[in-house]
């Protein structure tokens, strides 16, 4: 079992030179993991963040001089906005969130207890709450993370040769880099999707989705091509 565990760890699943959270997975086998220690690291990181590139904006916000922050956003800490990331019109951010550098942060977009890595772009009506999304991740218009069982019972990563309980009630979804999620998706809790995934649109997602995968349904999911 434990190769096939394997294929969901940190090192399989992300590129931790594209993430100023770096240092918050050191040590970490599983992302979900790092889930309860972020608020306490965003504290602790953003005392430390160079004040010549990052402006401290209200109790625990810290956001890079070269962020683009709409008026109508609704920012709450603790929180990193990193470098060029942009936060469009009436995104809410409710707390406990890194948003990478060049990062998209949508119109009534929620973000909660989140790492986004660089270039993750959740741009249009997406919730996005205690999840991992790495490098150049996409979730299309109104696709959400739902991070807590419909029975409230713990939840548990499951895949072919996988069951890990991660003693979590909330866990929404660990996506791997350049993932691509279609519109209208649900990933439900404890979903994990490895690099260079697709999710068609309108997807109901649960489980281990391998690394170069194509979901069309659960009972589809072919291996991308490589050309």
């Amino acid at each position: 079992m434990e190769e096939y565990n394997d294929i969901i760890t940190v090192a399989m699943l992300y590129d931790l030179r594209e993430t100023i959270a770096a240092e918050l997975f050191d040590g970490v086998r599983y992302p979900w993991e790092v889930l309860p220690k972020i608020k306490d690291f965003i504290i602790s990181l953003g005392s430390r963040l160079p004040e010549d590139i990052y402006e401290k904006r209200g109790e625990d916000i810290w956001v890079a001089k070269s962020a683009r922050i709409a008026p109508t956003a609704c920012l709450n800490g603790p929180l990193i906005i990193d470098e060029d990331a942009e936060i469009r019109h009436c995104a809410f951010v409710r707390g406990s969130a890194i948003v990478g550098k060049g990062a998209v942060v949508g119109n009534s977009t929620e973000l909660k207890n989140v790492v986004l890595f660089n270039k993750v772009q959740v741009p249009h009506y997406n919730y996005v709450g205690d999840s991992i999304l790495g490098c150049k991740a996409h979730m299309g218009a109104g696709s959400i993370t739902s991070n807590v069982k419909s029975d409230k019972t713990l939840v548990v990563v499951k895949g072919e040769g996988i069951s890990i309980e991660t003693g979590l009630k909330k866990m929404g979804a660990m996506l791997g880099d350049h993932v691509e999620v279609g519109c209208n998706s649900v990933l439900n809790p404890g979903t994990v999707i490895g690099r260079n995934s697709n999710i068609y649109p309108t997807s109901m997602v649960r489980g281990v989705i391998p690394a170069n995968s194509i979901y069309k349904k659960s009972t589809e999911i072919v291996e991308k091509t490589i050309r």
